[in-house]
């Protein structure tokens, strides 16, 4: 049998190829010094190291996850909220109160423009005061949460909070770290779950930063502004939460609440643009109407 040979590639062909593969031996050489430094300035002993064609391998996963797709991240939204079920978590099935704060989150998100992800809000049957976003439009908060604001826009701060925390990928941005220094793949090249599991583990394990708490009181702040919320209540809820003495609610150990985020948040309200509640707060439309709270979340 006569081999069949392939016809001799043009000097077009040629260069094009060659090119491809530059392009590759960029990416690759990236890729390894990226690993590289990381291992350099972790804890992990050289001989554990991983070899290197492994290294450089993991280093272009890990460059994947940098560039996680919206589809991508909504879909590892929703294994982590599997994760997060199969692990015990349970659904506050009261229709009134999902209903209010999925009218909240949906007034927040309407005002500060065009999403590029849908948001999915939840309500879970626990009694600690928490909140938190994972990714691809999921957050949730806790009925003690709930219970612990004093009206609806003490509440709506911290759907604008952790809004902020999902619209800045600050969840995703810590996978994509400790996935670097720990060797794990990215989302696209390793099994969900394994990917979700870590997510999960960073989020009860692995408090907040500094820097991204700004940034998502920033986002909140500037979604109140726009809804017409009463501004205030980001800071008075913020101020209760810390005032709670040796009942530090389990919110602050993975949202620390400091003395310089709250003053940051009042030079904002003082010199930053306002919105209607500054002018005539109305107590219904603004959220400070304490008995429409109650009533909305008086089955929980």
């Amino acid at each position: 049998m006569t081999a069949k040979l392939s016809p001799p590639a043009s000097p077009t062909r040629r260069h094009f190829f060659r090119k491809v593969w530059r392009q590759r031996l960029m990416c690759g050489v990236l890729a390894l010094v990226t690993a590289v430094s990381v291992m350099a300035s972790s804890p992990v002993k050289v001989a554990q190291a991983f070899p290197w064609q492994q290294l450089l391998f993991q280093g272009l996963q890990v460059i994947q996850l940098s560039n996680i797709s919206d589809r991508q991240e909504v879909a590892l939204g929703e294994q982590m909220h599997q994760n997060l079920l199969s692990r015990g978590t349970q659904l506050e099935r009261g229709a009134d109160v999902n209903r209010y704060v999925t009218d909240i989150g949906r007034r927040l998100l309407e005002s500060g423009g065009q999403r590029r992800i849908p948001y999915r809000l939840f309500v879970v049957r626990n009694p600690q005061v928490n909140a938190y976003a994972t990714a691809g439009g999921h957050v949730y908060f806790t009925t003690g949460l709930i219970r612990a604001a004093s009206n609806e826009a003490e509440l709506a701060s911290v759907v604008g909070h952790e809004i902020g925390h999902i619209e800045e990928r600050h969840l995703i941005k810590q996978i994509r770290q400790a996935a670097l220094a720990q060797g794990v793949a990215s989302a696209a090249g390793l099994n969900r779950n394994q990917v979700a599991s870590l997510g999960i583990d960073l989020l009860i394990n692995r408090p907040q930063s500094r820097s991204d708490e700004f940034e998502a009181d920033a986002v909140g702040l500037r979604l109140l502004r726009s809804a017409n919320y009463a501004r205030s209540g980001m800071t008075g809820f913020m101020q209760k939460l810390l005032q709670a003495g040796s009942r530090t609610p389990t919110f602050l150990s993975t949202h620390p609440a400091t003395a310089d985020r709250l003053a940051a948040l009042d030079r904002e309200i003082r010199n930053g643009p306002g919105n209607a509640c500054d002018v005539n707060p109305d107590p219904r439309s603004c959220g400070l109407d304490v008995a429409y709270h109650q009533q909305m979340t008086r089955g929980i």
